[in-house]
């Protein structure tokens, strides 16, 4: 599995329970901003004249809510929180907030298909998120006729290792399947390995948390790709489980 670490605990020990060989090599690092830029420090300042606050990750939530709390303790009223899926949502629970969030597409789209956000003309949302990353929420909303704002609060990096390495500890792991928990992990995956360690590899599965992702793994070469419900443990075991059943087994 691919998480960031400090992110892997609850699914490597679902993984490990249900019988596999289980190891963790994060292909995405995090790191949090030392001091929120002006404009950014403006938009949490001003966080009681939003409408919606979009948390895009569990990461979000973690970087997003400390700025946030460090300026506002008491949190204002009159906004809807949203969570993009399941896990974020809890994390926002445990700030004392009721957030809505996808039943089950754990993506931007399933955000924008929730009735909160259908008519948002003139109102404004503040989408919190790391740095990059895609546009798709944003513009969305932005031609719904929302006035929305970034809080960029911390930042994904790929993670150093040496030419050879991931190919290695792949190949010293006997890695039959990889759990991917987003298209910049698979970007990173992909660049971390050459050309060369990646046809090797083209045959071992990849468990990834949506379409989008799976298209991008098609593109990169990799002959199987299994998509899950979403990125949730839950989802991704249940794909792996899928993926490990016997066709005669399966109905």
């Amino acid at each position: 599995m691919t998480r960031p670490s400090g992110q892997e605990g609850a699914l490597l020990a679902s993984l490990e329970k249900a019988g596999y060989a289980a190891y963790h090599q994060p292909l995405l690092e995090l790191q949090g901003s030392e001091r929120l830029p002006e404009g950014q420090r403006q938009h949490v300042i001003d966080l009681d004249l939003y409408q919606h606050v979009i948390f895009i990750s569990g990461n979000a939530v973690r970087y997003g809510m400390a700025e946030i709390e460090h300026y506002w303790p008491q949190l204002p009223v009159g906004i809807t929180w949203y969570g993009v899926g399941s896990s974020t949502a809890r994390l926002l629970e445990q700030h004392g907030l009721q957030p809505v969030s996808p039943a089950s597409e754990m993506t931007s789209e399933g955000l924008l298909s929730l009735p909160q956000l259908q008519s948002v003309g003139d109102q404004r949302v503040l989408i919190v998120k790391g740095e990059g990353g895609r546009s798709t929420l944003q513009q969305a909303l932005r031609g719904r006729g929302a006035h929305v704002d970034r809080l960029e609060c911390y930042r994904r990096c790929r993670p150093r290792l040496e030419s050879g390495q991931l190919a290695a500890r792949l190949a010293a792991w006997r890695i039959d399947v990889v759990l991917i928990s987003s298209g910049e992990g698979l970007e990173n995956f992909v660049a971390l390995l050459s050309t060369e360690e990646t046809t090797n590899f083209r045959d071992m599965c990849l468990v990834v948390p949506s379409a989008r992702v799976a298209q991008l793994a098609d593109a990169a070469g990799f002959a199987s790709v299994v998509t899950a419900a979403n990125a949730s443990d839950t989802a991704m075991l249940q794909a792996l489980e899928e993926w490990n059943t016997p066709p005669e087994n399966k109905k």
